[in-house]
């Protein structure tokens, strides 16, 4: 971070210190909600507020209980384990996909890339409600509604976007040069995919997987539209505590979520920093 200059004006400074004291409001303002859940998920007692005990920081008012909750009802397990086995197979599923279109798309002689691209990341624009009443319509028609594949297909639809963008910034840098050589001493295109560019364009690969599981493994609006009862995912679980059973078991599972969201964009942000070296945009 640059120091402020010795010779700075009046207005230079409070610009300095005042920008700084901004940032650190809004960090606040968007962090505070999501971090305030995980001492409440300690909570002993059935409340979704802080207990006196609590306060006052006496061990009896914390408790595992909810996690023991969530790791023993059978209701929560299933959700785990419905999530577990939608969200992998849809990235699979939009990383396939979406790495195929970006490296089409990055081809110079490809008509109408921009309106084609437009469409591809349409799914995160569109607002969700729509998308989710468009593939409840079209699903119910071709026998895909309520169904595992008609989750992970849609929830795929969801995630192909960012793996599209992701790897699109990526092939930005991409020489093409080393692909015409591997051309030239007799590599076929599947093997110089495989070879030479998928190796260099894996980090912008891993980071578009990283969001379109994010994606999928916190969406709720798409799967209860398109899913079924035996489909009901871990957030699909959640909406129902809050709507119907009012289970603190929800602060658990979200102090997980946030745990495991954390973790996601630190491998994220790893990732950045590595595709950056490789395009030779920053120092080794």
């Amino acid at each position: 971070m640059s120091a402020l200059p010795p010779y700075a004006s009046a207005g230079q400074r409070a610009w300095f210190y005042g920008f700084r004291v901004i940032c650190g409001l809004i960090f606040f303002f968007l962090i505070f909600p999501i971090l305030v859940i995980i001492p409440l998920s300690f909570n002993a007692e059935n409340f979704f507020t802080f207990t006196p005990k609590m306060l006052a920081l006496d061990p009896e008012g914390y408790s595992l209980k909810h996690y023991r909750d969530f790791f023993t009802n059978p209701d929560w397990q299933q959700a785990l384990w419905n999530s577990v086995t939608i969200a992998p197979v849809a990235t699979l599923v939009a990383t396939a996909i979406g790495t195929l279109a970006a490296i089409g798309l990055s081809q110079s002689h490809v008509p109408f890339r921009s309106a084609i691209m437009a469409i591809l990341i349409s799914p995160m624009i569109v607002p969700l409600i729509i998308s989710a009443a468009g593939m409840y319509f079209f699903y119910s028609r071709i026998g895909l509604q309520g169904t595992y594949w008609g989750v992970v297909l849609a929830h795929a639809a969801l995630g192909t976007p960012f793996v599209i963008i992701t790897v699109t910034a990526t092939l930005v840098g991409f020489d093409r040069s080393l692909t015409r050589a591997s051309a030239s001493l007799g590599a076929d295109p599947v093997r110089t995919f495989f070879k030479v560019q998928m190796p260099l364009i894996m980090p912008g690969v891993i980071s578009g997987a990283l969001f379109a599981f994010i994606t999928s493994f916190d969406e709720v609006v798409v799967v209860l539209f398109v899913g079924s009862a035996s489909q009901k995912t871990l957030p699909w679980q959640m909406f129902t505590g809050l709507r119907e059973q009012i289970s603190p078991t929800i602060l658990a599972v979200a102090s997980i979520m946030v745990a495991l969201s954390i973790l996601l964009l630190a491998t994220l942000e790893i990732l950045r920093r590595r595709s950056e070296k490789l395009r030779g945009l920053t120092p080794g």
